[in-house]
């Protein structure tokens, strides 16, 4: 196909994109297309990368309600919870759950999720399940697992022996919850062991890494730490660090330091951040994400994401990575010109680098995976929620939305609603 006249999310305008053999062959203005070939005009719409959730939890989605609502809305609730349901799990439930998850990401054009998946379960019934799921979704997904000691890899029996199985059966990245074991100590005790099985086995990491609102919890010191000891330079991610919104700046501005030096990804779940964490404060009330804008600042790569949908943590959400951006945005007061569009490359550009997606991007040769908004630029697309009109992989549309318009009729007043004008 030919897509013309696109805008691109770096500003260039009247950009026409020409996919051969499923890759992009070239990129420029005004190019030729083959005889037979499909062009599609995108009349100046933002034609983007797909969209990249870099931390979410595919064995739990669309189980809310199951075995019952979490009453509190805290973080311990939903994870006493999902003990509460995983001896009821079967493979079978597990799969349609997360393959209608994934039709949700694809119509949204999130092509590339990464999710943690639990292996305290003996029976590791979601790690198969979800290794089935990413066959099935090959075609038109990338699906990344992570395996996920949810009640801790010393804290619970088997977890470390379940973890190493689940990777000798295809698990891709090694995860931890080092703020979630029995002592300050067992956390960077299990930081330490999981690095190095990683670095053992040419891994990457990606551990829930300080989801508290204690500012004592510092266990992302200790994984900067053996990042840069085991020499896991960008291939070592931590997730959530809430507690370094409680943290004194001092503090912080050693830290930030030692994380770009390891070369640690962070990542923030906007969504789920801010409704799990100050929990326990009344007012003022703590807004309990990470410091987005001090990390980026720092050169840390910071990427977002959806982390729940319909579980026992979260019971809204829709695949809608837009909505993580502008959460992410409000939440972090990120509201500069340039600060907004660093929130769409976060859901974008920024996550890909944590998962190590190098086939990504819209350069010549590079896999044809690109999502047309209903956009002028990253900040609209943001502001709008904008539609995908169009959902591309490897060069053929997965899927397609007609454009939001709105007609009205008012007394007097025919008026035909765009709602890209509105300024």
């Amino acid at each position: 196909m030919l897509i013309t006249n696109a805008t691109l999310p770096d500003g260039r305008t009247h950009i026409d994109v020409l996919v051969q053999g499923g890759r992009i062959a070239a990129l420029g203005a005004k190019l030729a297309a083959p005889e037979g070939m499909q062009v599609i005009d995108a009349a100046g719409q933002l034609l983007s990368p797909p969209f990249v959730d870099a931390h979410f939890h595919m064995d739990a989605t669309l189980s809310y309600g199951l075995p019952r609502v979490n009453a509190s809305g805290t973080l311990l609730e939903g994870i006493a919870l999902w003990g509460e349901l995983k001896p009821q799990l079967t493979q079978q439930a597990l799969v349609e759950r997360a393959l209608q998850y994934c039709d949700w990401a694809v119509a949204r054009g999130l092509l590339a999720i990464r999710s943690h998946v639990d292996v305290c379960d003996d029976r590791l019934l979601a790690v198969e399940a979800l290794l089935h799921v990413r066959e099935r979704v090959k075609p038109y997904l990338d699906l990344q697992l992570v395996a996920f000691p949810q009640d801790g890899v010393l804290r619970s029996p088997n977890a470390l022996a379940n973890l190493k199985r689940a990777l000798d059966q295809g698990v891709d990245v090694v995860g931890g919850i080092p703020h979630f074991e029995r002592t300050m100590a067992d956390g960077a005790q299990s930081v330490k062991i999981l690095c190095e099985l990683a670095a053992e086995r040419g891994l990457r990491v990606d551990m829930h890494c300080d989801e508290s609102d204690d500012p004592l919890s510092r266990h992302i010191e200790t994984l900067a730490f053996h990042a840069q000891r085991l020499g896991l330079h960008g291939r070592v991610t931590g997730s959530h660090l809430t507690s370094m919104h409680s943290m004194d700046n001092y503090y912080v501005s050693k830290l930030l330091p030692l994380m770009r030096e390891a070369g640690v990804h962070a990542i923030a779940n906007p969504l789920i951040n801010i409704t799990l964490q100050g929990r326990h404060d009344t007012y003022p009330k703590r807004r309990g994400m990470t410091r987005v804008p001090e990390l980026l600042a720092a050169g840390i790569n910071v990427g977002f994401g959806h982390d729940c949908v319909m579980d026992p943590w979260y019971s809204l959400g829709s695949a809608d990575m837009l909505e993580v951006a502008a959460m992410g945005l409000h939440v972090a007061q990120m509201t500069s010109q340039a600060q907004m569009r660093q929130c769409f490359d976060a859901v974008t550009v920024n996550s890909a680098k944590i998962l190590g997606l190098d086939d990504y991007g819209l350069e010549v040769g590079k896999a044809a995976d690109f999502v047309l908004l209903q956009a002028g630029d990253p900040i609209e697309a943001i502001r709008l929620r904008a539609t995908r009109l169009l959902v591309v992989r490897r060069g053929q549309v997965v899927a397609c939305s007609a454009p939001a318009k709105s007609v009205m009729s008012l007394p007097g007043r025919p008026v035909s609603v765009d709602f890209r004008l509105q300024r």
